[in-house]
């Protein structure tokens, strides 16, 4: 069964030197209008879904087919380039805009692959760090697109060190999903790009219910995806839905944040949950969520991956990292008969 921790902040957050999510998607919506592989990605109703979990309604929204890169961080540093090359283009000559550029970042496989698209769509490189518990697939894929990767370290957090060291040595702009003291302005764009998928969210959900969420469960690394959902959800339907954050057990950042207050590193085991697997959070998602979640839980291993094979079982094949929000409604949550749930399954299953 989920651990869960009830926000003591919700409402008015810890107060951090740091900015709150940005809400409203109209200017990432005006960017896509130029990308070519953007489509809406579909939510999906799963009647059996929500039987088996006790609740009346559990709607999915599925990532897996985002933009051709297969998870919602397609969103994300795409995004943020996708600005400084507007910012920087000559005319109507975007394929140029950022010739000379290099992105550097840390990844655990998606982030990596929207900044390497991101970098390529607009003439710039990118060099992408894995940490070695990373599968060689996600390097594949990267290098599919144009990336150079780089091998570093045992964990996220030493290749993000390794990604800082290189952006300085050479003069490189590191693009990190995460922010901290002094790193706001680019995360924070990251995170902007993310919102396309929760105003699509909305509107989906409008056209199939006639009354808002009543609860939403969005699964959390450094929290950018899911403190970006929960600012638009504030903004859309006000304090009707309850926000759920969901983490592994075997990192639970944000839980162990809101518990003390403060923004913590937190500690534990590698888990199979790899793009979750990251022990300090995002300052930014931690500022949002602690003013717009109400409870943060952690899962265990097996409880996402009895959520992995549900999940198949109903034709929506992902990994424990996509399907950690919907694990904590299938395992056990207890949110009840009436409980109209939106979730979100953020990314397809591994290609081998």
């Amino acid at each position: 069964m989920p651990i869960s921790l009830g926000n003591p902040f919700r409402g008015q957050g810890l107060g951090l030197d740091a900015p709150m999510p940005i809400d409203q998607a109209d200017s990432v919506a005006g960017l896509l209008q130029h990308c070519p592989a953007h489509a809406e990605t579909p939510l999906t109703d799963m009647p059996q879904l929500a039987a088996h979990a006790g609740v009346a309604r559990l709607l999915i929204k599925d990532e897996r087919a985002r933009m051709g890169l297969g998870s919602f961080k397609a969103l994300g540093a795409a995004h943020a380039i996708a600005r400084e090359a507007s910012a920087a283009r000559q005319g109507d000559d975007w394929t140029h805009a950022l010739r000379g550029r290099v992105y550097v970042t840390a990844s655990a496989g998606n982030h990596g692959l929207s900044v390497a698209a991101g970098a390529r769509l607009f003439g710039a490189e990118a060099v992408i760090y894995l940490a070695q518990t990373v599968p060689e697939a996600f390097a594949e894929r990267l290098r599919a697109k144009g990336a150079r990767v780089v091998r570093a370290g045992a964990t996220y957090e030493a290749s993000m060190e390794a990604a800082e060291a290189a952006a300085r040595d050479n003069g490189w702009t590191l693009l990190s999903d995460s922010s901290w003291p002094g790193y706001i302005d680019l995360p924070l764009r990251v995170m902007e790009g993310y919102l396309q998928l929760a105003a699509e969210a909305a509107a989906q959900w409008g056209q199939k219910c006639d009354a808002p969420p009543s609860h939403i469960l969005l699964q959390a690394g450094v929290g950018g995806l899911a403190a970006a959902v929960a600012a638009q959800a504030r903004a859309h339907w006000g304090d009707a839905p309850q926000i759920i954050v969901v983490e592994p057990a075997a990192a639970p950042a944000l839980f162990e944040s809101i518990r003390a207050g403060h923004l913590v590193t937190a500690e534990g085991p590698v888990s199979a949950m790899g793009r979750l697997d990251c022990k300090t959070p995002s300052m930014i998602a931690l500022n949002g969520l602690a003013r717009d979640a109400d409870l943060f839980v952690t899962i265990t291993e097996s409880e996402a991956a009895r959520a992995v094979a549900l999940l198949a079982e109903h034709g929506m094949a992902t990994t424990p990292s996509g399907a950690a929000g919907v694990a904590a409604v299938v395992t056990g949550l207890g949110l009840g008969p009436d409980a109209r749930v939106l979730a979100y399954v953020s990314e397809g299953p591994e290609r081998g």
